[in-house]
């Protein structure tokens, strides 16, 4: 086993991080100060999801702290898990929070209250949403550069907040346009389920790393890095198999080597697929790759030039595909057929 550290910004992300709970707690207490003076529903439910975003953002910077430590003992894989786990609460406070707006909106369309000062509202509202815009937009770019679940989570709640400003905006106008003041509630309703909806995908999302479930993007990524790189005494790679943890790549896979190479040589190849891989790869790679010895049966898709030991012509190459890598035996060629 071996691992390739490229020094990922795990600081970098934490110190983001910071920020965006910083954010996420100013915009809180603006908001919180719209609803006080415009008694809006929909403003309500915008500093709702304000709350959640706090309660993640906090969350997100403990669990980045944490996924940053190093392996030891008791975490062998380090600890980069966290970032699953805390994005699939955070998905959880989303949803309580849709569930929050949506009560309290029915009970408004039940028991009416009048809009104050719409227009200072509606100015201070649109001014968190440019706010929170940016600060997803960027919070995305920098969690998909490093891997990080937390910074994508972080950024996506801000976008859904930002979508709910919008409906904000959009409510306060109708009801200053047309006096209808059931309006203001039904449209927090309605942005209630759109936050509901957005926590169930980031639910989705958060499952989905934390069993391990394979990322095709990924293995096609890896795929393209190791044919590019490919040399002749790389005869075959198959069994490839990939865990995420937080910004960490984890890599089992076989690779079979001639069988006439000494374990210095065999070493030295293994290792320069490795480093090379890894340098082609941006983020962090584990490796844990078994070396195999060639079979008579490796012999039509090796191209090693000269082999003293061939027993068959070369016949072709067996590209290196997310299916074929994954393959769970040996490559071989057939009557003229490669055989996954």
């Amino acid at each position: 086993m071996a691992e390739i550290d490229k020094s990922a910004p795990l600081h970098s992300n934490t110190g983001f991080q910071k920020l965006i709970l910083a954010i996420g707690i100013i915009l809180f207490g603006v908001k919180l100060g719209a609803w006080w003076i415009t008694n809006s529903n929909s403003i309500f439910s915008d500093a709702m999801e304000s709350i959640v975003n706090v309660l993640a953002a906090g969350m997100g910077l403990y669990a980045l702290h944490l996924s940053a430590k190093p392996q030891d003992t008791g975490h062998p894989y380090g600890h980069g898990k966290v970032e699953l786990i805390t994005s699939a609460i955070e998905g959880i406070l989303i949803s309580i929070a849709g569930v929050l707006i949506i009560i309290h909106a029915i009970q408004s369309l039940l028991h009416p209250t009048l809009l104050a000062q719409a227009d200072l509202g509606m100015l201070i509202i649109g001014i968190t949403g440019l706010i929170n815009y940016v600060a997803g937009v960027w919070s995305i770019k920098r969690g998909k550069k490093s891997n990080s679940a937390v910074l994508i989570s972080s950024g996506k709640h801000l976008k859904a907040d930002t979508i709910t400003t919008i409906g904000v905006l959009l409510s306060l106008t109708l009801v200053k346009m047309t006096h209808v003041e059931a309006i203001d509630p039904i449209i927090a309703i309605l942005f209630g389920g759109y936050i509901i909806y957005s926590a169930i995908s980031i639910l989705k999302n958060a499952f989905r790393g934390i069993m391990d479930e394979a990322d095709p993007k990924i293995t096609q990524e890896l795929s393209q890095i190791f044919e590019n790189i490919r040399i002749p005494e790389w005869i075959d790679i198959h069994a490839l198999r990939i865990q995420q943890y937080g910004t960490h790549l984890h890599l089992d896979a076989h690779v079979t080597l001639p069988y006439y190479f000494s374990l210095q040589q065999a070493h030295d190849s293994l290792e320069k697929l490795m480093v090379q891989s890894s340098e082609a790869y941006n983020g962090v790679i584990e490796f844990n790759f078994h070396m195999d010895d060639c079979k008579p049966i490796s012999c039509a898709i090796c191209s090693v030039p000269e082999c003293p030991v061939r027993k068959e012509s070369f016949k072709k190459h067996i590209p290196w595909t997310p299916k074929s890598l994954t393959y769970l035996s040996k490559h071989t060629y057939s009557a003229g057929v490669a055989v996954l």
